[in-house]
């Protein structure tokens, strides 16, 4: 990666184990990175499935992937901005617990990279509004973002 998007931060996650189990505090109040709650929604991939191309207007995304293993995929359009074309790849899950903050008007998506469905927890800054959803979309196989979604072998 040549550099993050303008914007764009993330957090180690530690994962505290013991002998019940493991816990891993996500996102605190007292983060740096804490803008404010909007709410928190799980969105899942089965193996091979990409969710892609859509950004916010207004809405900071928060992801964390609990289970199995993404690819989340950025691109920044936005006009003005210094990292404007830059795509930036992270593979996020189970053997890399991180926590992605995605500004608005970044273009996101993801791919399930594990060999069982994925599990994504998101905590945005915003509450989704049914009636006028804060979501634009873009064809994930199109043209207008510069990315391929295959796997690259060698």
């Amino acid at each position: 990666m040549a550099g993050l998007i303008e914007g764009v931060r993330v957090k180690q996650l530690r994962v505290i184990p013991d002998e019940r189990g493991r816990l891993m505090e996500m996102m605190r109040a007292d983060d740096d990175l804490y803008i404010k709650f909007g709410q928190v929604y799980l969105t899942t991939a089965y193996p091979g499935v990409v969710k892609a191309w859509h950004y916010h207007k207004l809405q900071w995304d928060h992801f964390v992937v609990v289970r199995g293993m993404m690819k989340v995929v950025l691109y920044d359009g936005r006009e003005g901005s210094g990292t404007r074309g830059l795509v930036n790849e992270f593979f996020m899950g189970e053997h890399n617990p991180i926590l992605l903050q995605i500004p608005p008007l970044v273009h996101h998506g993801f791919k399930c990279i594990s060999e069982t469905e994925a599990m994504v927890i998101n905590v945005p800054t915003e509450v989704y509004n049914r009636a006028q959803p804060d979501e634009y979309r873009l064809d994930p196989h199109g043209d207008a973002i510069p990315y391929r979604w295959d796997r690259r072998d060698g």
